[in-house]
């Protein structure tokens, strides 16, 4: 770094546009970055942030994307239009990336040793011992339980906030300049966030690395970001000091975002309401390691411990706990996705022998809606196809125009226009494609739905939204949820009653109100403060 270079911006943009085909998605974006600089893009979905960002990197779809206007300067180097021998230069290595949906950017074929370790080998040409040294270095930064154990485990074989981490590692394995984090904790939960979080604040410290920060969670923006780009229809609408634009925000739009928080609690339930589900000593297990020349297993991880509960119909269960707890693996031996033993009861039936046709009519009660919504959308079918495509199996007698009715009215349930109908996923951002997933839930009107991280991808306002739409759907069709997060805001304002797992054990459960006024665990009272830490530096603009 010379002198001159020394006292310039490390990243400039001016007049940026983006234009796929006919859609200019990004409309003549101008700000600048200095060395050690933290700034903030906040925006709701689709208003052009994780573009913007890309761009930077020029990893858009070219030639369908092009910038009719603009430039971006990186220490000197024009990046638009760069050659693609510079660009491999900057990439991983000056300037990295942390991609919002970990499951999609990691390679599935490949374990994590493998893939950390290609970063290293690429850029700094690091390879065995030395390798592995730093790769374990990096998990263990970055949160990672017994890194050792994991090397060798592959993408699937993580929870969602597991692989979260492993993208952070590889994205700080060279010791970037500039480090680009979109949505870098969405999927962690709470106590993992603060961590990641003051990683990235002391890696910044001694590194001198700036960070562009792409989130919707404006706590995270409050507690990190010098600066603040707020971005709506692709322009700017509004940029400045993070503690000026809190204090005093100027556009109405800004102020729309900093009052959009998810409150209220779940409504009281009927007394006469009917058990739906009850499962006793439900138990998984999962083989670690193997040896002997059968390939037997060498011994066995306990993912869910004995555990017990009960749902009744337009009831809605909380499951918070750190990634890798058991939460999500709990709901899928509830939906007989994963083997497991013990007793699950579902509308006064013993399903755990259903297979077949009769487990088939059990799908059409018991709907799923997954925490990563590009991973559970098939890139090849019309969002239409893929919201309809439980009616073609359950309600295969409706007229082409009637599926088309129920499919309008799921989209619009979850604030979608029924022209995405002929759309692909791919053209959504990440929170439209989280709504496409709860529509295609929705459609069948099921009696039980699984709700694993819904709202981890959506900006505040339209969690707010969804929180709204669940509980009208819940209080019209007495649905129950099983809804799993690590956002306590949005399980309190959603849930009647809340269990607390940790290592695949129950620690604490109970009504909402006492687990989280009351609570009376070690662990729980753990994450409640970590979660009123991230809150308390937003303290003020929610009030405002």
């Amino acid at each position: 770094m010379t002198e001159q270079s020394a006292h310039q911006p490390l990243l400039t943009i001016k007049d940026l546009s983006v234009k796929f085909a006919d859609l200019t998605a990004v409309k003549d974006v101008s700000f600048t970055l200095d060395r050690g600089e933290t700034m903030a893009l906040v925006g709701e979905s689709g208003s052009g942030k994780s573009v913007t960002a890309l761009s930077i990197l020029q990893l858009l779809p070219y030639p369908r994307a092009s910038h009719p206007s603009g430039s971006i300067i990186f220490d000197g180097q024009e990046m638009v239009g760069a050659k693609e021998r510079t660009l491999r230069k900057i990439r991983g290595n000056r300037i990295s990336m942390i991609f919002q949906e970990p499951m999609t950017s990691l390679n599935p074929l490949h374990n994590i040793e493998k893939q950390v370790g290609e970063v290293l080998f690429l850029h700094k040409g690091l390879r065995g011992a030395k390798a592995r040294a730093r790769i374990l270095e990096l998990l263990e930064l970055v949160g990672i339980p017994d890194p050792a154990s994991r090397l060798k485990a592959l993408p699937h074989e993580l929870s969602g906030g597991q692989r979260q981490r492993v993208m952070i590692a590889m994205a700080l394995a060279n010791e970037p300049e500039l480090l680009i984090a979109d949505e870098p904790t969405t999927a962690l939960d709470v106590t993992i966030q603060a961590q990641i979080l003051e990683l990235l604040k002391d890696l910044q410290s001694k590194l001198g690395m700036a960070l562009l920060l792409i989130t919707h969670d404006l706590q995270i923006v409050q507690k990190m970001a010098q600066t603040v780009c707020v971005m709506k229809d692709g322009k700017i609408v509004e940029a400045g000091k993070a503690r000026a634009l809190f204090d005093a925000p100027r556009h109405d739009y800004t102020k729309k975002l900093l009052s959009a928080v998810p409150s209220g609690e779940a409504p009281a339930l009927p007394e006469n309401a009917t058990e739906l589900l009850e499962t006793s000593n439900i138990h998984v297990q999962f083989p670690i390691g193997r040896k002997g020349i059968l390939g037997r297993p060498d011994h066995y991880l306990n993912a869910v411990d004995q555990i017990s509960l009960t749902l009744k119909q337009g009831e809605t269960l909380g499951i918070v706990g750190e990634s890798g707890s058991g939460k999500t693996t709990l709901a899928m031996a509830i939906l007989r996705l994963l083997k497991s033993t013990g007793d699950i009861r579902f509308a006064g039936q013993d399903i755990r022998d259903f297979s077949g046709g009769d487990l088939r009519k059990l799908r059409r009660d018991m709907q799923v809606v997954f925490q990563d919504p590009f991973g559970s959308l098939s890139p090849r079918m019309s969002i239409a196809q893929i919201v309809g495509e439980g009616l073609e199996i359950h309600a295969p007698d409706l007229s082409q125009a009637e599926r088309e009715a129920r499919i309008a009215e799921a989209l619009d349930e979850v604030d979608l226009p029924q022209n995405a109908m002929d759309r692909y996923p791919h053209e959504f951002s990440g929170g439209q494609r989280q709504r496409i997933s709860i529509a295609r839930a929705l459609v069948l009107k099921p009696r039980f739905i699984v709700l694993d991280e819904p709202t981890s991808a959506l900006d505040m306002s339209v969690q707010a939204q969804i929180v709204e739409l669940l509980r009208d759907l819940q209080a019209r069709h007495k649905m129950a949820y099983l809804f799993i997060s690590h956002d306590l805001r949005v399980v309190r304002a959603l849930s009647h009653r809340v269990m607390v797992m940790k290592n695949g054990k129950l620690v604490e459960s109970g009504a909402a109100a006492d687990v989280f006024d009351n609570p009376q665990q070690p662990y729980t009272k753990a994450l409640l403060a970590a979660a009123l830490d991230l809150k308390a530096a937003g303290k003020e603009f929610v009030r405002n």
